[in-house]
């Protein structure tokens, strides 16, 4: 079991990064960032700590879209810094990983918050709940662009 737990069939690619300059005020979306011992420059967040970087599965988004009656989801709604395509991240809990330059460690699941439920409506963090992808801190400085991978480490 411990050998498949580390074997993912490719890596990851970075869709879309967003920072919250302040708390519960709208996101900033980014083309490219730093990412800091405290998490992505220019998110709310100025210490380091398990949830340092948020992110999110793309594939997730039209199953959340699915279950709350939308077409789409704009990523900005869901308040994750960055939405990756290509890889289950789930199975980078307890893991470390390369997200551009950066190196992180996943920390564990990214449980929705009730503002989900002033985004979608009623029902919206049960929308959320399993979707809302991982928390991450950050081992090694670096940055992160569009297009960047997210690779496996240990």
């Amino acid at each position: 079991m411990a050998e498949l737990l580390v074997q993912f069939p490719r890596a990851g690619t970075i869709e879309w990064i967003g920072v919250r300059p302040v708390r519960r005020q709208p996101m900033r979306i980014l083309q490219e960032v730093e990412i800091k011992d405290f998490g992505l420059v220019g998110d709310h967040r100025t210490k380091a700590g398990k949830r340092a970087v948020t992110l999110i599965q793309a594939e997730h988004l039209p199953v959340i879209a699915s279950l709350v009656g939308r077409g789409e989801i704009d990523p900005a709604l869901l308040r994750r810094n960055v939405v990756v395509s290509g890889i289950n991240l789930l199975g980078l809990k307890d893991r470390t990983f390369k997200l551009g330059t950066a190196t992180l460690q996943g920390k564990g699941l990214c449980a929705p918050c009730s503002r989900m439920e002033d985004e979608f409506g009623i029902g919206g963090y049960n929308a959320m709940r399993g979707h809302g992808g991982i928390i991450a801190t950050v081992i090694e400085e670096g940055a992160i662009r569009l297009g960047d991978k997210l690779e496996f480490i240990a």
